[in-house]
């Protein structure tokens, strides 16, 4: 994996998601492949973090969660400026929904829990893009 070496060009990657095993599998996930994680519970705590100056490489948006959810948190991060690559996760597979979720501003959308294979290509499409 390309930048695995050098901790500088770590990928940060926010999972907001509020089911605590999909955020625990999705760390493991992240971690095994060399990226740097953080997780909140809901949509609100994402914008929040943004808001107080945080960011990061990749986001893990949930589609539903309480307080906020995941199309939500994405219209107000894009709002915001938000450039990060924004990537779906939902627990159902319906066509209709993942539009919905896409014309939020996502960049891509997935049925969690994420694969391996999935972490890797989104890591091989961010490293390509920087």
């Amino acid at each position: 994996m390309r930048g695995k070496g050098s901790s500088s060009s770590k990928i940060s990657t926010l999972i907001v998601d509020d089911d605590p095993l999909t955020r625990r599998i999705h760390k493991v996930l992240l971690t095994k492949v060399g990226l740097e994680t953080q997780a909140v519970e809901n949509g609100k705590e994402a914008v929040d973090l943004y808001r107080s100056g945080a960011s990061f490489d990749l986001i893990l948006m949930d589609l539903e969660m309480p307080i906020m959810d995941g199309p939500k948190a994405t219209k107000e991060l894009r709002a915001m400026g938000v450039q990060s690559m924004i990537v779906g996760v939902t627990a159902r597979d319906l066509e209709v929904e993942k539009q919905m979720f896409m014309a939020s501003g996502l960049d891509d959308c997935y049925v969690k829990p994420l694969t391996t294979d999935t972490v890797t290509a989104l890591v091989e499409k961010l490293n390509k893009d920087n």
